[in-house]
């Protein structure tokens, strides 16, 4: 019994000191790791990529550093034999490594997901692109005058005066936009930056030695070649020598060489510009060359046009005669009362007094002339027109309907006028009528009014 009660208190005294040694090493890891926070709610939505990633992370380190596993030491009141002394050093040296582990634990390395491309700083620079910086850039350098870089640079776009200004200043004084621009222009390719290079404006310098060649001189390229290796800090680092003969013929045209004087308009006639200078030229003193075999072939085929109007003139009246056999409608004879008519497909209207109403008869309404006996005139107004002759002998037709009315092809609006001529050509809707006058009766009408206005 004595035995039973000594091996029964050595296993509770165990079992507390593992319970000690638990806590211990529990508490040393909380304090060491602090505690994740969890709801119990579901999350519902899915998980993007980089939280699939990270919980995939933290659940293999859960795994691989979790506390390790130790093993109970036994504590009792008695001597521990000498197997136990054995297991009792095992087991303490491998509880010393163990311990060290729970109370220094190793922090925990969150993988950062590294971008796979750099990050780069990417600002809208509006309309100004790298190679339009360039060329302002060289261009203020070699004239220092942002009035001639506006005038002789020819940019992307057309900039203003003061849109070049604000942008020179922003490249001097903005460290944000000149840091975006210098990064852009270093993107450019070589050759492009050659390009632009090679349009650079001419220096002052520039221009008052290639003034210096004569114009009566025809340079090669040698001296230009030879300008170049002389002064090679005035020049440009981009010029060549055909770049150079092609400013020099440029100075040359335009009368800018040192050699070269350009002469004065006479003051007597008061030029103002060169359009009225160009007046004065005499145009027989300029010298034109005729071309004898062109105008010999225009003679020609200008004889034969004329050779072939005479012939249909001729052939005319023919022409009228087979038309008037054809569909019974001759000249009419026109009477003493009878100043006009109006002549259609199907019928005729005369015209007896100065004053006459076209357009379309209904129960309501009558007028002079009834169009819609010559045909559908369901698209006609009931007061259409109105032809009306005046003092002096003309005729008028004035449109009062919706539709426009077309004489010889021409369209009169609604509301305006037109003069009729003899055989003149009448269209309102798709009908055709030609408009007859009484030419004797008219002549008369003239004569009276003439002699009337004498009185």
């Amino acid at each position: 019994m004595l035995a039973s009660g000594a091996q029964s208190r050595s296993e509770d005294e165990e079992s507390l000191g593992v319970k000690d040694l638990k806590r211990t090493a529990t508490q040393a890891f909380g304090s060491g790791v602090p505690k994740r926070r969890s709801s119990s709610r579901s999350i519902k939505r899915k998980k993007f990529d980089d939280e699939l990633v990270e919980s995939s992370l933290v659940k293999s380190s859960s795994r691989v550093k979790g506390p390790p596993v130790m093993e109970p030491v036994r504590c009792s009141g008695s001597e521990p034999s000498s197997s136990e002394k054995k297991k009792v050093t095992k087991s303490g040296a491998t509880l010393t490594p163990s311990l060290t582990m729970v109370l220094n634990p190793a922090p925990l390395t969150k993988r950062v997901k590294k971008s796979k491309q750099p990050l780069h700083i990417t600002k809208d620079l509006g309309r100004w692109k790298p190679t339009d910086d360039l060329l302002l850039i060289n261009a203020v350098l070699q004239t220092t005058d942002l009035t001639s870089v506006h005038l002789g640079v020819k940019f992307s776009c057309r900039f203003t005066l003061r849109e070049i200004k604000e942008r020179w200043y922003a490249l001097l004084y903005d460290p944000v936009i000149s840091k975006l621009a210098w990064q852009a222009m270093r993107q450019l390719h070589p050759e492009a930056i050659a390009a632009i290079q090679s349009k650079a404006l001419f220096s002052q310098a520039e221009e008052a030695l290639l003034a210096k060649i004569g114009s009566t001189s025809q340079p090669k390229l040698d001296v230009f070649q030879e300008l170049l290796s002389k002064h090679p800090n005035v020049f440009h680092p981009s010029r060549s020598p055909k770049s150079l003969l092609v400013h020099w013929q440029l100075l040359k045209q335009y009368y800018l060489l040192d050699d070269q004087s350009v002469q004065p308009l006479p003051k007597g006639d008061q030029v103002l510009n060169f359009s009225d200078a160009e007046q004065m030229v005499d145009d027989v003193k300029l010298k034109d060359s005729r071309d004898e075999v062109l105008e010999h072939e225009l003679m020609i085929s200008d004889r034969h046009q004329k050779r072939e109007i005479r012939q249909l003139e001729q052939e005319l009246p023919r022409w009228q005669v087979l038309v008037d056999s054809i569909t019974g409608m001759s000249m009419p004879d026109f009477d003493n009362q009878t100043l006009a008519a109006l002549r259609g497909r199907m019928v005729r209207y005369l015209m007896r007094s100065r004053e006459i109403t076209l357009g379309r008869a209904t129960k309501d309404k009558q007028i002079d002339v009834d169009l819609s006996l010559e045909g559908p005139a369901w698209k006609i107004s009931r007061k259409q027109g109105i032809i009306k002759l005046k003092n002096n002998g003309d005729f008028f037709i004035a449109n009062e309907g919706r539709r426009p009315i077309y004489i010889d092809g021409r369209p009169v609006l609604s509301g305006n006028k037109w003069k009729l001529n003899n055989n003149s050509v009448v269209e309102i809707a798709g009908l055709r009528f030609v408009f007859l006058i009484n030419l004797d009766l008219i002549s008369l009408i003239k004569a009276e009014a003439a002699k009337m206005t004498q009185q």
